[in-house]
This record gives structure tokens, C-alpha cells and sequence, in this order.
């Protein structure tokens, strides 16, 4: 494997989170439960992700602030546009994923 040195290994984790969120923007009839299910994780937990880095540098993000970052809109807004209610299905689905 290739080592870069840290600016452009840097510059690449953002570009590649940068296009993550771009296609989780342009894919809103994907549920966050269904991203947890499968993967483990959803578009708040990349909000949540945000947060911690940015209190890691010493700079205050909201999580509101990062969810409107990740969601491409403030949240409200694309839970009252997009957000379905979860099936039995996948509710039984998080719980065996995600158990306690």
C-alpha cells in the first residue's frame, strides 16, 4: 500500500467523507434505520462523528449544525420530507443488530 504523508492522506479522508455525504444526499429514500442495519451506522452517527472531531480540535459544532452539514438541510426538514415510518421488520432487524 502507498503512504502519503499526513496533509494529503488528510486531504483524501475529506474528499472521500466529502463524496460520502454527497451520495447520502442524493440517496433520501435510503432510511437511516436501514444504514444502520446493514452497516452499523447512519447519517446522524456521521453527524455525531463531526462533533467529536471538531471538540477534538477545540472547536464548538452543534450537532443541529452537523446534521444540516450531513443531511444537506436542517433536519426537521428531512425527516418531514424523507423519513418513513420503520416496518416491524426493520425494528426487529435493529434490535438483533444492535442489541442493548
Amino acid at each position: 500500500m502507498q503512504t502519503f504523508d499526513d496533509n494529503t492522506r488528510t486531504e483524501l479522508e475529506a474528499a472521500a467523507f466529502r463524496t460520502l455525504v454527497a451520495h447520502l444526499r442524493e440517496r433520501e429514500d435510503v432510511q437511516n434505520i436501514d444504514l444502520m442495519n446493514l452497516s452499523g451506522f447512519c447519517r446522524n452517527c456521521l453527524s455525531k462523528w463531526y462533533v467529536a472531531a471538531a471538540e477534538d480540535k477545540g472547536l464548538d459544532v452543534s450537532y443541529e449544525d452537523a446534521r444540516e452539514l450531513v443531511y444537506g438541510m436542517p433536519y426537521a426538514e428531512w425527516k418531514a420530507k424523507n423519513q418513513t415510518e420503520a416496518t416491524p421488520e426493520q425494528l426487529e432487524k435493529f434490535k438483533e443488530s444492535h442489541p442493548g
